[in-house]
């Protein structure tokens, strides 16, 4: 993290086609009610230029409402996870759904300004998991980790730690096994936080 100014332009990601990218570049999606939502934000790799234009790749956008959510209670939950990575190391893992496991939810789409003729589909959910460790000597003795899921809507109000679940919680409404590379007794412990404050005071 630093404080370099934003880039002033979006861009394909050069790894993959261009024909696989949503035409973004240029403006966001048609309708004005949904912004280039940043899945690793800016303001978390804005101290080296090159890990900074990363995350102004269309490949690191989803279809994201601004007003009520991007700009707002999401915004204040990035903020706070960044402030707490300022003087400890943490791990950080953003994600959409479209439905929880054994749930069915319609999804919904939108084409950018740019280009009528794509279609972005709409995350019905966002989560982001983070987590903390300490160690004994080379080796992982304890850790922390906090949840955050969100329905995709309008929120009134920046109180993100309202929607803090633990990762267990988060595992089992995506089917994935998070932060798999701690020691197995630790995943297990750590990963049963609810708290954003316990995870802050860890």
């Amino acid at each position: 993290m630093g404080s370099l100014s934003r880039p002033g332009s979006w861009s394909y990601n050069p790894d993959i086609d261009s024909k696989y990218q949503a035409n973004l570049l240029s403006h966001s999606y048609s309708g004005d009610v949904y912004s280039r939502g940043h899945m690793i934000p800016n303001g978390a790799r804005n101290g080296i230029r090159g890990m900074q234009v990363q995350t102004f790749y269309v490949t690191n956008s989803v279809p994201q409402r601004q007003n009520k959510f991007n700009g707002s209670i999401w915004n204040s939950m990035e903020q706070a996870i960044q402030a707490e990575a300022s003087d400890e190391e943490i791990y950080v893992v953003t994600g959409v759904a479209f439905e929880k496991v054994g749930e069915t939810r319609a999804i919904s789409y939108v084409s950018p300004k740019d280009d009528s003729s794509q279609n972005c589909a709409i995350p019905n959910y966002f989560y982001t998991v983070v987590l903390k460790v300490k160690y004994s000597g080379s080796a992982v003795s304890s850790a922390s980790t906090v949840g955050f899921w969100f329905e995709h809507k309008d929120y009134d109000g920046n109180d993100y730690a309202q929607y803090a679940v633990s990762v267990d919680k988060i595992e089992e409404w995506t089917g994935f096994d998070l932060f798999v590379n701690l020691p197995d007794n630790v995943e297990v412990t750590s990963e049963t936080n609810a708290s954003w404050d316990a995870f802050v005071r860890f």
